[in-house]
């Protein structure tokens, strides 16, 4: 029999909302959306370790270590199999938080199947994912899919392949609180939630009108991104920008 590894590292991707439909609030006080998820190779690593105690370290781009959505992944893994699973966390951030890139889910997804691998967990990940956030789900296997409820409905999609460019002005937004102002201004749009975002705050719209056409937001912002028909097309139109960008493209599944 194999042995498991002590330690395995996984690439945490990024997502981009081809478009985002919000259906309304649900009893429950969440809210319903219909949306198209293309995963891309821009990423998070997280590396994971088999310890004697619980620790987690962070690098790249800062984020809160105290509420930390792999420490919560952790905890509701630890709940499904109903043991401690002590364990070491690297997490490496590339994803601007607060973007609307899907970094915090991403990251959670990633920690799970590691931390399931390291373990040999025999637990159904996508009943825990639903717990832990609204697009861990997606995270689990990537690639296209058409995404619904709240987030927990991950139906498989044709890739999207190509190239994108993305730009991202450096303004961290609360996701709860868009979906708040969604609540009062609505939407129209390929992204129902960009008036909901602009709302919370200007900038983004101040941004989005310096991109110029063709950008669309992702998620609840406040990147923004231009499909692209090569690599250097969209090295050429983020060139141009100043302001935090990526080139990057699509990926397919990965489970």
């Amino acid at each position: 029999m194999t042995r498991a590894a002590r330690s395995v590292a996984l690439p945490a991707r990024a997502k981009l909302n081809l478009d985002l439909k919000v259906v309304g609030l649900r009893a429950d006080g969440l809210h319903e959306l219909r949306t198209i998820m293309q995963a891309i190779d821009l990423h998070d690593l997280v590396q994971v370790e088999v310890a004697a105690t619980t620790a987690l370290s962070i690098s790249g781009f800062a984020v809160d270590e105290r509420v930390n959505s792999v420490t919560a992944a952790h905890a509701a893994l630890e709940k499904a199999a109903g043991r401690a699973l002590p364990a070491r966390f690297a997490l490496h951030k590339r994803i601007p938080p607060g973007s609307g890139l899907g970094g915090a889910s991403s990251d959670a997804a990633a920690a799970m199947r590691a931390l399931a691998a390291v373990y040999c967990l025999d637990v159904d990940l996508r009943a825990v994912a639903a717990e832990v956030g609204a697009d861990v789900t997606f995270f689990l296997a990537g690639g296209a899919a058409r995404v619904g409820g709240a987030g927990e409905s991950v139906v498989g999609a044709e890739a999207h392949e190509g190239w994108f460019a993305i730009a991202w002005p450096g303004i961290e937004l609360s996701t709860a609180a868009v979906y708040r102002a969604w609540d009062e201004v609505k939407g129209d749009g390929p992204n129902e939630l960009r008036r909901a975002a602009a709302t919370v705050d200007p900038r983004v719209e101040e941004f989005a009108r310096s991109l110029g056409a063709g950008w669309q937001m992702t998620g609840s912002g406040s990147a923004f991104f231009k499909a692209c028909a090569s690599r250097d097309e969209a090295a050429g139109v983020t060139g141009r920008l100043d302001c935090w960008t990526s080139v990057t493209q699509a990926v397919g599944s990965w489970a």
